[in-house]
């Protein structure tokens, strides 16, 4: 009788066991077919990028002229013209959107990001104090613009605020969820810091530093994008190593650190290369904000918690609203060109004010 019944729960113990496994197999099936098909619509999106523009191109033409094949003036719009946006935009989204993934993980917040927790406000401040101070006294001009200065004041000013946002975490200053009070109020003080030297310039030196903070894809050249391509790859490979430990601290810290993982150090290097990654794209395409904020939200609707496939997932749809961003801000009123950073921005508040409402109705 005795044996009977152990045999049964054995049965009934495997039985679970193997449906479990299926379950987490067809889950794992569900989520690389959602990523691809991420993927598909990513290269719809660029080819419809690439189509559209002054003169309408239609897209197999378009995708021949990217070969170099077609008329000299197809060839030159868009080779010249449009691809370059076109990755810029995939490389700028992309990293946007996986630093503010893991920045969620990590400052255990959903609402965190670049643009929400001050990081690219710093990095504003520190490309307006090199293009308004640094190069100016360095070059005796106040007509250049050195990027790769700007791109160092711009890390730096990054960095500031990450520096604040993790020892306030740290410290135990705040709760996880008071985490964006902190952005806010980095916002304030960089707003204000700008304002004070942005006052004593010029029109020319307002214009430039005007220019600069709308967001723009079209100024970064090859050499700049080869760059920022490096450095989210780098970042890349170690957010994508560090998946594991980033599920852990969905738990919370003391159950990660239950479960080994050096919850300090985890915090402090991925806010760290989060900085490095948002610092790099901003200091080069201007203040686009939310990207950091829709992409990763959006991915959890379709993927789940699962940062190994989060992550990829977070990186292709950053990319896919950075172009779409991008097309509407080209089309919406032809041939003006919008701001990005505006686009973008009308997208991602009313999802802030969701999320915002959301969390505090999870308190009450």
């Amino acid at each position: 009788m005795r044996a009977c019944s152990t045999q049964a729960l054995a049965e009934a113990r495997d039985t679970a066991a193997h449906a479990i496994t299926q379950e987490r197999k067809h889950i794992e099936r569900r989520n690389v077919v959602a990523i691809f098909a991420m993927v598909v619509v990513l290269l719809v999106v660029a080819a419809i990028e690439l189509a559209c523009g002054a003169s309408a191109i239609d897209i197999p033409t378009s995708i021949a002229a990217l070969f170099g094949q077609g008329s000299a003036s197809d060839i030159a719009a868009v080779q010249g013209i449009r691809l370059p946006r076109v990755v810029c935009a995939i490389i700028s989204g992309a990293g946007l959107a996986i630093a503010g993934a893991v920045l969620q993980s990590v400052l255990e917040n959903p609402l965190a990001s670049a643009s929400t927790v001050g990081i690219s406000q710093g990095a504003g401040f520190g490309a307006t104090f090199a293009i308004l101070m640094v190069v100016p006294a360095i070059t005796g001009s106040s007509a250049s613009v050195n990027m790769g200065m700007t791109a160092l004041f711009a890390f730096a000013g990054a960095m500031i605020s990450s520096l604040v946002v993790l020892a306030f975490s740290r410290l135990g200053l705040l709760r996880p969820e008071s985490i964006i009070l902190v952005g806010v109020a980095l916002s304030a003080l960089f707003a204000g810091a700008s304002t004070i030297i942005q006052y004593f310039a010029d029109d020319v030196e307002l214009t430039k530093v005007m220019f600069w903070q709308f967001g723009d894809l079209s100024r970064a050249t090859w050499s700049q994008m080869g760059f920022m391509f490096v450095v989210g790859l780098v970042c890349t490979v170690y957010f994508i190593f560090n998946r594991w430990n980033y599920n852990a601290l969905q738990n919370g810290g003391h159950v990660a650190g239950g479960l080994g993982v050096s919850v300090d150090r985890v915090r402090v290097l991925g806010v760290l290369f989060a900085s490095i990654m948002a610092a790099a794209m901003v200091s080069f395409v201007g203040l686009i904000n939310f990207i950091g904020l829709i992409a990763p939200h959006i991915a959890r609707r379709f993927i789940g918690n699962d940062y190994r496939y989060l992550l990829p997932a977070s990186l292709v749809l950053g990319a896919i609203i950075m172009l779409a961003s991008d097309l509407v801000a080209r089309m919406i009123i032809s041939p003006i060109i919008l701001p990005i950073g505006a686009i973008t921005s009308f997208l991602g508040a009313p999802l802030f004010l969701y999320l915002l409402y959301r969390g505090y109705r999870r308190q009450a």
